[in-house]
């Protein structure tokens, strides 16, 4: 596999980089992507922590398509893959954000786990947030909508973790939000593997390939 070296690099190593994409006056979208259970939400959630008023964290998991809608499309038992998410939405949205407006606050949707449900106008982004922090599986995909948010982010680096430890956070993961410990395993093994690989195939895109160390 071609593209850049996974870099080694410490949690606070992470946050000073992202520090460094901050510059007065302007507003600037980092991307964080990886397979699923990369540990995408946990680190972006700290880098925007870390940022303070600076950063605002928007998931690509505000655009799911709801449960309703996955059924009604037959798509609801692969839920998390590429076209079950609305990626014009969320291309669009990240438009919004790049035009940092001054007198408009953007709202986005958030995706809630214990629901596994997308809710609406959730994170409010004012006009003082100099870098939007946005994570999810499919920021580096070449089909559909999906190339159209990859140009509106300044950067976009890939989390690789071991995938043995990525599978057990994953499973985990399944059972916290009450799966059973064979459903967990069959849902990680089946469609979150599927996602997996097909996410793993765009690491060649990315500008930085990260391993947390």
């Amino acid at each position: 596999m071609t593209g850049p070296e996974p870099l080694a690099c410490t949690l606070e190593a992470l946050v000073e980089r992202t520090r460094a994409l901050v510059v007065p006056g302007e507003r600037r979208l980092l991307g964080l992507t990886g397979a699923p259970g990369a540990g995408k939400s946990t680190v972006a959630a700290h880098l925007a922590g870390a940022l303070g008023p600076l950063a605002v964290l928007v998931p690509m998991d505000g655009f799911h398509l709801a449960g309703s809608v996955l059924a009604r499309l037959g798509r609801a038992g692969r839920k998390g893959a590429p076209d079950t998410f609305d990626d014009a939405g969320y291309a669009a949205l990240l438009r919004r954000l790049r035009a940092a407006d001054p007198r408009e606050t953007v709202y986005a949707p958030e995706y809630r786990r214990e629901m596994e449900e997308p809710i609406g106008s959730a994170v409010a982004v004012g006009p003082e947030v100099a870098l939007v922090i946005t994570e999810g599986n499919y920021l580096l995909l070449e089909t559909d909508a999906w190339p159209r948010a990859r140009a509106l982010l300044d950067a976009v680096w890939f989390l690789a973790p071991d995938d043995a430890v990525r599978r057990e956070r994953l499973k985990r993961r399944h059972e916290a939000f009450g799966k059973s410990p064979e459903a967990a395993a069959r849902w990680t093994l089946g469609s979150d593997q599927r996602n997996a690989d097909l996410v793993a195939a765009t690491r060649t895109r990315a500008d930085a390939v990260i391993r947390l160390a």
